[in-house]
């Protein structure tokens, strides 16, 4: 149970909040800072939102009054020591902040969390945490209901929309409950157009995200009598096709829309080491196989990132790891 109370003290009692969120940042990501930074305008805080990577074409949309800036330590260190809150959205762990980690880390100021993941890192003073929310941007409208420390306007129920919508996969997932679609309700009852948003989010790709897709697909194998399945992406597939690591989002959702298959892994190589993206079925724990790797996530839903690592050589002992796991999960 989160404690609404100390958070909304911590907002009250402050007057300058710096906010930030994860490499790649998705549509919760964007759009829970959006949502914050809008529900602080609206009390008469200031904010500012930093990351450390820009920010998906496809999500710019939330960002329409363009406030998210790029990380630029020159530009942005004096902010770590002069703002009065650092809010950390959507990630538990500091390492997901990379160019901004030691800054932040390191920054005497207080330092909060707002994130549904599961397996939290130490590393601010106040952690919000609850993995039983379907997403980060869930957190924030719950907060919002429950202590009515402002009206949901169109300005900010429209990127909470959109937080929840993208993080529920539309809607399936499992935490998508009565109650979810409840609340969904009242956000549409501000106003907001379901049908935009998910347009701007899905349906305006650019022709290199989907001519990467198709390489990504034909990359696809299965193993563990076709239990199992991955695919992979070089740096060579992005230069040719002058696509992005952003680009890649969902793309390892189609593993696991083959029948019969109940564990897929997308690997992506990075031009310093390659990740890996962890999809899974029914209660398959992703997030345990992941944290072998010392990355995590949710159930169904984790990822790792292995830094100053050569994917072509690691690819195969993952994929044993993989193959034993699954078969314990089965003995098990």
């Amino acid at each position: 149970m989160i404690d609404f109370k100390k958070l909304t003290d911590i907002i009250n009692s402050n007057q300058s909040f710096l906010i930030t969120t994860h490499v790649n940042p998705d549509a919760d990501a964007i759009g829970s800072e959006i949502a914050l930074h809008e529900l602080l305008s609206v009390l008469g805080k200031k904010s500012k939102i930093i990351n450390h990577s820009s920010t998906p074409y496809n999500l710019k949309f939330l960002d329409a009054e363009n406030v998210i800036e790029k990380f630029d330590e020159t530009l942005h260190k004096t902010l770590f020591d002069t703002s009065d809150v650092l809010v950390a959205l959507d990630f538990n762990r500091s390492d997901r902040m990379v160019s901004m980690q030691k800054v932040f880390t390191e920054s005497k100021l207080l330092k909060i969390c707002i994130d549904h993941h599961q397996d939290p890192e130490s590393f601010v003073d106040y952690q919000f945490i609850d993995s039983e929310y379907a997403a980060t941007g869930h957190i924030l409208f719950d907060f919002i209901r429950k202590t009515k420390i402002v009206d949901i306007t169109k300005e900010i129920a429209a990127p909470l929309y959109a937080a929840i919508m993208t993080d529920t996969g539309s809607f399936r997932f499992e935490r998508t409950t009565a109650d979810l679609h409840r609340l969904i309700a009242e956000l549409l009852d501000t106003g907001i157009d379901p049908t935009s948003i998910y347009d701007q989010l899905f349906d305006e790709s650019k022709f290199s995200k989907i001519r990467l897709l198709g390489k990504c697909l034909n990359s696809l194998e299965l193993i563990a009598d076709n239990s199992i399945g991955y695919m992979i992406l070089t740096q060579k597939d992005f230069n040719e096709l002058n696509a992005k690591e952003s680009d890649t989002e969902n793309f390892v959702n189609y593993i696991i829309s083959i029948e019969g298959v109940k564990l897929g892994m997308l690997f992506i190589e990075l031009k310093n080491g390659f990740k890996v993206s962890f999809r899974s079925k029914g209660k398959i724990p992703a997030n345990k196989l992941a944290g072998v790797f010392g990355g995590g996530g949710h159930l169904n839903a984790a990822g790792a990132r292995f830094r100053d690592a050569e994917m072509t050589g690691m690819i195969p002992k993952i994929l044993k790891e993989a193959e034993d796991f699954y078969n314990n999960y089965l003995e098990g």
